[in-house]
Formats: C-alpha cells, structure tokens, sequence
C-alpha cells in the first residue's frame, strides 16, 4: 500500500520521521532508482525498490523499546567530535541501531526512551500529544511561593509562552530547594531557562518519569526492554 515516504522510512526504523524528511531533503533516499528530494512523495514498499545511502530497505524490523537510566556527564547523541561519552557508549552492540526519544543535557540525568519505532517517535515528540515528563529539580535559594505559583501559570520565554506545570516543593537545605515538576512541553532546556528567569538556578535535574514509564529501581547507566504495550500507553 502506498504510503509517504518519511512514514514508510520511520516505520521500518530507519529513523524518526523528522530525520527521514532531513534524508529526504538531502537526496540519500532514491525509489526505484530515482533520487527523490520531495516531501509527501509516496511510494510502496512492496512495490517499489526504495534506497537509503545506497543500501535497499529490508524486512521491516521487529520493534523494540528501551527505558535508559542516562547518568549524568554523557551525551545524547551517535558521534561527538569532542570523545565525549555517549548513550551509546553504554548500550550493547544489538541496541546500537536505536534512536532517542527526546534528549537531556549532558548535565541531566534520568529517563530517556530509545526505540526504531518512528511512528511513535514522532508521536512522543509532537506538541499535540502533550506527553507528561516528570522532574526532580534541585534549584539554588529558597524559592517562594509566589514564584512557584508565576512558574504553574506559564512564563514568557523568549521562544513564546510556555504552557501550564505542576511544579511542588518538596524540600528546603543548604540554600537550595527540591521540586517536583510535571511539563507537557518538550522546550530546549526549558526548566533550566525557567529557573534562571527566576533566579533560582538549577543546580541538579532529574528526569524520574516519562508518561507511565518511570526508572524506579533502575540503576544510572543501565536500561530494561519494555513491553510494546506499555509504550503505547503513553
């Protein structure tokens, strides 16, 4: 059956939907034989002979699901010109073909989902669905609540408003404070932007939860293979 193309790349795992259009864009994707640089081109893999990088797409793969424990100090990405460690540094040779759902900064650590399943992918990562990301934040002073109360509202960044959060105070020590915060957003380092707006800067952040997936028991640095169904209950 005819499909666009970045579906049927993101379905068979060769990336995100995202990156397939990127590939698209790129001219690395041909159909029987053509090189093809538009987007909402359509195509049947069963029917037609598609290319990527030269190489024909095969079976479509078995799908997988990681939950990764990411410690803090490593990256989220394949190569880094610098040798920093990354992600992959830390997954075995059979999970090397995975992509990350979302990322975290070199200086945060938790829960990060790695899957070939493009679909879902790109449903985790679209605005719309709003998949809810819970925090453990330690921030620098004692934050007050009229600041927390400015945070739940949504603040002006310079990228535009940010929506509603659940954000809790959960402890006070050592001049600094412990939050608990819940977005539906997926902004660039949006927390730590929030916090310096405040001027309660972030001293450690934590990702424990993403939708109902959550690292509990999970050692830094190690992963466990999830259920399909549990995925898609995001």
């Amino acid at each position: 059956m005819s499909d666009r193309l970045q579906k049927i790349l993101s379905r068979y795992g060769i990336s995100s939907r995202r990156g397939a259009e990127t590939m698209i864009l790129e001219g690395r994707v041909k159909v029987n034989g053509r090189v093809v640089q538009i987007l909402g081109t359509t195509a049947d893999p069963d029917r037609d002979q598609i290319e990527v990088d030269g190489k024909p797409l095969m079976v479509a793969p078995q799908l997988c699901y990681l939950l990764f424990h990411k410690p803090i100090g490593v990256i989220c990405t394949r190569k880094d010109p610098q040798q920093r460690r990354t992600i992959y540094d830390l997954l075995p040779p059979q999970f090397q073909h995975l992509f990350y759902v979302g990322r975290l900064d070199s200086d945060s650590s938790g829960a990060l989902l790695l899957t070939n399943d493009g679909e879902l992918t790109n449903r985790l990562t679209h605005p719309l669905h709003q998949v809810a990301k819970h925090y453990r934040v330690w921030v620098k002073g004692r934050i007050k609540e009229n600041t927390l109360e400015q945070w739940r509202r949504g603040v002006e960044l310079e990228d535009g408003p940010t929506l509603p959060a659940l954000v809790e105070l959960l402890d006070y020590g050592n001049d600094r404070s412990l939050l608990e915060i819940v977005l539906r957003e997926g902004r660039n380092r949006q927390i730590r932007r929030v916090a310096e707006l405040f001027h309660h800067p972030v001293l450690r952040l934590h990702r424990t939860q993403i939708g109902n997936l959550s690292i509990s028991g999970l050692p830094r640095g190690r992963f466990r293979v999830t259920a399909p169904e549990q995925v898609l209950a995001i």
